[in-house]
C-alpha cells in the first residue's frame, strides 16, 4: 500500500457524493487491476436540489480539486480522466479550471443539457462520457471493475477529490462541508466537523429557526426529512440542510415538489419509475387523494425500480409522514391507515 492510499485508509476518507463508500477500498481495487487502461472521472454534476458543496469547491479552490485529481492517477496509474461539470458550472468556471488542467490528460467534459438528474449517477455519468445515452447500469459490476470503455474506473465526487489533496499536505481535520438552504437568514455553505449534530450546525451558523420548523437533510430530492427534536445527529448524504417553515409549507404542496423532481428526471429506463412517479403525481392533483393507492406505489418503488432514482421516492416522504406529520391528526390517521 502506497503512503498516500494508507493515509486515506487510515484517516477513513469516505465518498461525499452520498453513498459514503470507503475511498482506499476504491482506489486499492483499481490501482490492483490488471488492465492496460484506466480512468479517473470527478462527478461534478451537483443536480440534487440544495446541495452547492462542490460548487463552493470549485470556486474558492479549484486547484485543490485539480490536485486531488492528478494525485488519484497517479494512485491508480491512469493517464486520463474526466472532471464532469454541469452546463451552468462550465459556464462559470470553465476558463479557469481549464487554465489549471492545462495538458495534464485531465478532460472538461460538459453534461450535456438534456442528460439531467439521472446523469450524475456513476453508471449513467458514464454513458453519457462514452456517447451513449444517460441510463444507469445494473450493478455489479460496478464502474472500479467495469467502467467507461470496459476499463476499471474511479468515479469519485469533487469534495473527495478535496479531500485527498488536504490529507496528501497534512491539511485535512475530518470535516465536511454543509449546504444549508430553506427558510433561513444566512444560507451558504458552511465547514464543520464530519460527526457535528443538526443542531450544533444551525446553532453556530446563527440559522436555528425561532419557528416551528423540520429539515431535510443529505439532498433536497432524496434526502429523510426529520422533525426540530431529531437534530441531535449528524448530517448524512451530501451534507445538506434544508429548513421548511411548518406555517409556510403545507404537507400536499411539499409532496408534491418532491414528486414532481423525481418524475420529471426519471430517466424512463423503467417502467416502475416512470409509471409510478407520475400515477404519484397524478393523485396529488387529486383534491381527495386517493391515499391508499399512493401508499401502496410507493412502497412498490423500492423493491422494482432499476436505480437508486427511483428506489429513493419513498425516503423523503415516509420519513416526512413518521418524523414530521405524526403530530398532525389528519395525515397521521392516513398514514396509519393506509402504510403499506
Amino acid at each position: 500500500m502506497t503512503k498516500l492510499l494508507d493515509k486515506i485508509k487510515k484517516a477513513e476518507l469516505r465518498g461525499k457524493g452520498g453513498a459514503s463508500y470507503p475511498v482506499y477500498l476504491k482506489w486499492e481495487k483499481v490501482a490492483k487491476a490488471r488492465s492496460r487502461k484506466k480512468f479517473v472521472i470527478c462527478n461534478a454534476s451537483e443536480g440534487e436540489p440544495d446541495v452547492m458543496k462542490d460548487e463552493y469547491i470549485i470556486e474558492h479552490h479549484p486547484e485543490k480539486l485539480i490536485e486531488g485529481m492528478k494525485l488519484c492517477m497517479k494512485e491508480v496509474s491512469s493517464d486520463k480522466a474526466f472532471l464532469f461539470i454541469n452546463q451552468d458550472y462550465y459556464k462559470k468556471y470553465s476558463k479557469r479550471l481549464k487554465g489549471l488542467i492545462r495538458d495534464d490528460n485531465i478532460e472538461l467534459f460538459k453534461k450535456p443539457h438534456p442528460a439531467g438528474y439521472i446523469a450524475g449517477e456513476e453508471s449513467s455519468l458514464i454513458n453519457t462520457i462514452a456517447g451513449e445515452r444517460a441510463e444507469p447500469e445494473l450493478k455489479p459490476p460496478f464502474p472500479s471493475t467495469k467502467g467507461l470503455y470496459g476499463a476499471p474506473t474511479i468515479v469519485n465526487n469533487v469534495e473527495t477529490f478535496y479531500d485527498v489533496s488536504l490529507l496528501n499536505s497534512n491539511q485535512f481535520n475530518n470535516t465536511r462541508l454543509y449546504s444549508i438552504t430553506g427558510d433561513c437568514v444566512w444560507s451558504g455553505v458552511y465547514e464543520f466537523a464530519d460527526d457535528e449534530t443538526i443542531e450544533d450546525i444551525l446553532k453556530n451558523t446563527n440559522n436555528y429557526p425561532s419557528f416551528e420548523f423540520f429539515v431535510q437533510i443529505g439532498g433536497g430530492a432524496c434526502g429523510e426529512v426529520l422533525n426540530s427534536d431529531q437534530l441531535n445527529r449528524p448530517v448524512t448524504g451530501s451534507g445538506s440542510i434544508t429548513i421548511y417553515s411548518k406555517s409556510k409549507h403545507k404537507p400536499v404542496s411539499v409532496l408534491k415538489n418532491w414528486i414532481d423532481f423525481f418524475m420529471n428526471e426519471s430517466c424512463g429506463k423503467c417502467t416502475p419509475c416512470r409509471e409510478g412517479t407520475y400515477r404519484l403525481h397524478e393523485i396529488l392533483k387529486d383534491k381527495q387523494p386517493d391515499w391508499y393507492m399512493f401508499f401502496a406505489i410507493l412502497a412498490d418503488l423500492p423493491e422494482t425500480s432499476f436505480c437508486a432514482l427511483g428506489k429513493s421516492v419513498s425516503i423523503p416522504v415516509i420519513s416526512y409522514f413518521q418524523n414530521v406529520l405524526k403530530d398532525d391528526t389528519k395525515f397521521s390517521s392516513i398514514y396509519n391507515i393506509n402504510k403499506q
